[in-house]
Order: structure tokens, then sequence, then C-alpha cells
């Protein structure tokens, strides 16, 4: 596991990656920012349990895909203390490199809508729900 956590932590930063998931020889990878790689991860048919994962931004909503992911270990650049409190309480191991009261939102004035929507949940299956709510109101803008 550890092997798997420090490789992706060194593709995430090398290679510039938002998310990288790792696991013996599979590797699997994002460049997109917020939830939709994981969403992605999450609606393909390909397991990742086990799966060691980097991330740049790890706020309460993506925390909770995470959880979902079944991932074994998790690093973060930047995690909010909700994303936190939702990995240790569901048990995941994660590390990180600067812990923030809560993720900003892309224009810098305001909390990420995502941190926000899941803001009053711990059910991770509720917190899918409210992502993908989330998600399609945004993209109604």
């Amino acid at each position: 596991m550890k092997q798997d956590l420090d490789r992706a932590k060194t593709l995430l930063v090398q290679e510039g990656h938002t998310c990288v998931l790792c696991q013996g020889d599979a590797m699997y990878y994002s460049d997109e920012r917020g939830v939709n790689p994981l969403l992605t991860f999450l609606e393909s048919e390909h397991s990742f349990i086990g799966f060691s994962a980097a991330d740049k931004v790890v706020g309460k909503a993506t925390a909770f895909l995470y959880v979902l992911l079944q991932v074994s270990a998790l690093h973060a650049c930047v995690i909010s203390e909700g994303a936190l409190e939702v990995l240790v309480a569901h048990h995941l191991p994660v590390t990180y490199d600067t812990l923030m009261p809560h993720i900003i939102n892309r224009q810098g004035d305001g909390v990420c809508p995502f941190e926000a929507t899941v803001q009053n949940t711990s059910d991770p299956s509720a917190a899918l729900t409210l992502i993908y709510q989330t998600r399609t109101s945004l993209s109604q803008k």
C-alpha cells in the first residue's frame, strides 16, 4: 500500500495530474478539476477497491467519493477539515500537506459549492445524490 501511495504522490506532482490512483502496475489519473474525475471513476465498470490515491484538493464532497471508491489510502496536497473528518470517520488512512477550514470556490469568493452542498451530511450515499444534484444545477447556469 505504501509503495502504491508513494507512486501516486510522485505521479501527481511530477506529471501534474489532479488525481492519481495506483495499485501495483495499474494506474488511473485525471487532469480534470473538481469532483468530475472521481464521478467518472465511480461510473466506470472498474473496481478501485484497494487502490491508493493522491489528489491536489480534497474537500468534503471529494472525501465522500473516495470513501465510495473504497480506496485504501489517500494523500491530499490540500484538504478541508470536513474532508478529514469524513476520512477519519470511515477509517480511510490519509496524509496531507495543508489543512484548510474549507475549500474555496474557483472564483475565490466563497466556499466550493460541492463542499457546501454536503456540509450537513455524514452519509456517503446521501452525499453522492447531493453531488449529482449540484453538478446538474451548476451545469444549467
